[in-house]
């Protein structure tokens, strides 16, 4: 490796030692010289249909990945992007925001360019960024721009959050030092403190005397990276394990002791009493927004709980800091007697079965999720898009290895198709490796497809192997559940939704094979037979026809029942 190199190489050569292996977003006249650099250093360019969709799809790639980047151009560009990083950041997306920016004689000069507000003003957009990044470095000098560069990409591992890095125009051939190079990035370790062994002991304690213990597995604990650590504790315990939203496909929902969504009073009645009676829950990854805790209704009391969390391990009421999750989950496993941990009675599980379903019956919410359940396979991704989707997907058995996104926090409509696109890349590159085959699945519903449907031209240019799967039910049924049952604002364009394929590029004869639509169960189940559509090759789309207001029972049908009989007393007087 010689002494110099240049800037843009230095940054695409630390992304591929980081393991990214594709780079999303949109060509802009401030990111052009930077995008030349992309392909020779071995990553491959994903031309995105806009900034938006380009921020999406790079949450999920790093969902998969660990690490994902994006490159706009200044101002308008990353403005279009900010609501995908903010929900990145929201839901601990660790995305690599690279801006391309006027050159710095322009800067210095506070010459009235182009997509400013003309004022000579440069720093507004950077200053917004604060807002929705953990970290945000600027580029100004050869001599400083490795350090941070490094530094930038460091907090992307630490906080598993987006950062935003200022690149200028002018900037990209810049040579600067290699030497740091030849030392890999890595997160550092947080040093043992004194406190630890008291922390063990203190579980350890707790973990032997429980009587009805629970683990509970939430969504953060992949940015905790304790995913393996965890998957060896519910195995040894064999203790009852239940996910809220954001864990779902975190643990293995193939063991016995595994239970999949816990949702309280939503729920099932026998997993709420056992969870409500339980001495102790083992609780790693909280993340307790309203939406992923049901109304805040599958909060464990902290006189119950172990809280494993990013530095933190909350104990009771007591919260011991500057602590790694990791280290002491470690020790926990290594100190574990199973002799003297009880073996745990958990509450009988749920049996799904689709004995109750006829074939001329309509597809409604209460039968398509169990039909469709069965084309699932081991590693697969299945995501399902904010709305009555998210809520059925909730109720999914997942194959072992297999991971759920849905609907958390941020529940940016339009958000998992783009996403879908860079998690089956992640998916695909990570295959590469090993010759394993996956399929991609996104269930989406006709107004939420219309937010961001230009994204499918570019799964398609991909040749990515995704299964599109549409609700159609007319518009914002998740919104009429909400407000306005009625009202014409919750409707949508009509759409032709089995000629999708063909306006965004793909081959005639692929569409004529692999566009499906059915409005009856029995309907849906002959096309689900069909080996294209649960191991096929390429995009697929199967439309699904449902009433607009057909929702799952729970939340959702509990919106909609209180609307109705509000509409109803109304009429009354």
């Amino acid at each position: 490796m010689t002494d110099n190199i240049k800037l843009a190489d230095y940054l695409f050569t630390r992304l591929v030692q980081l393991g990214v292996g594709s780079i999303f977003g949109v060509p802009g006249d401030y990111n052009l010289r930077l995008l030349d650099y992309v392909v020779p250093a071995g990553l491959h360019w994903v031309g995105n249909c806009n900034e938006l969709n380009a921020a999406y799809a790079a949450d999920g790639y790093s969902r998969i990945n660990g690490l994902s980047a994006l490159i706009t151009t200044f101002g308008v560009g990353e403005l279009s992007a900010a609501n995908g990083i903010a929900g990145a950041y929201a839901e601990r997306s660790p995305v690599v925001h690279i801006v391309g920016t006027p050159p710095r004689p322009l800067q210095d000069s506070r010459a009235l360019m182009h997509h400013t507000f003309a004022d000579g003003e440069y720093g507004r957009f950077a200053a917004m960024s604060t807002h929705i990044t953990v970290a945000q470095t600027k580029l100004v000098d050869a001599q400083t721009a490795p350090d941070k560069i490094d530094w930038i990409l460091q907090q992307a591992l630490i906080h598993s959050r987006p950062v935003y890095l200022e690149l200028p125009d002018d900037m990209p051939g810049v040579l600067v030092s290699s030497a740091n190079l030849k030392t890999p990035l890595s997160v550092p370790k947080i040093p043992s403190p004194a406190h630890e062994p008291q922390v063990l002991s203190r579980i350890l304690e707790r973990v032997y005397s429980a009587k009805q213990p629970v683990i509970l597995v939430d969504g953060e604990s992949r940015a905790l990276g304790i995913l393996d650590q965890l998957d060896t504790l519910i195995k040894a315990t064999n203790w009852p394990t239940f996910v809220p939203v954001f864990g779902k496909g975190l643990v293995n929902e193939s063991y016995d002791n595994v239970y999949g969504l816990y949702a309280a009073g939503f729920g099932d009645e026998l997993a709420k009493k056992y969870f409500e009676s339980a001495d102790l829950i083992l609780t790693f990854g909280p993340h307790y927004s309203d939406t992923n805790t049901y109304f805040w209704t599958t909060v464990p009391k902290d006189a119950l709980a172990i809280t494993f969390k990013d530095s933190t391990i909350q104990i009771e009421s007591e919260t011991y800091r500057d602590i790694s999750p990791a280290s002491v989950l470690s020790q926990l496993l290594q100190s574990l007697d199973s002799s003297q941990i009880i073996n745990p009675t958990g509450p009988p599980k749920q049996v799904v079965t689709t004995d109750d379903i006829n074939d001329t019956d309509i597809i409604a919410q209460k039968n398509f999720f169990r039909l469709v359940n069965p084309i699932f396979g081991e590693g697969d991704i299945i995501l399902t898009e904010t709305g009555t989707a998210a809520y059925g997907g909730r109720t999914f058995k997942l194959p072992p290895k297999a991971r759920l996104f849905g609907a958390i926090t941020w529940l940016s409509i339009g958000f998992m198709l783009p996403c879908t696109l860079g998690a089956a890349l992640a998916k695909r590159e990570q295959n590469a490796a090993t010759g394993a085959s996956n399929q991609t699945t996104l269930i989406i519903g006709d107004g939420s497809l219309q937010m961001t449907a230009q994204e499918i031209s570019v799964m398609i240019k991909e040749k990515l192997n995704i299964l599109i799967i549409i609700i159609n039910n007319e518009g914002y049924t998740i919104e009429r559940v909400i407000h306005g049952r009625k009202e014409k604002y919750n409707d949508v364009p009509f759409w032709r939704h089995t000629q999708a394929l063909s306006y965004f590029g793909a081959d005639e004869e692929h569409v004529k094979e692999n566009t499906w639509t059915a409005k009856t169960c029995g309907e849906l189940q002959e096309i689900l037979r069909n080996d294209r559509v649960h191991s096929g090759q390429g995009v697929r789309i199967l439309e699904v026809m449902m009433d607009r207001e057909d929702v799952q029972e729970g939340p959702l049908l509990y919106m909609l029942n209180k609307q109705k009989a509000e509409e109803a007393a109304a009429a009354g007087n």
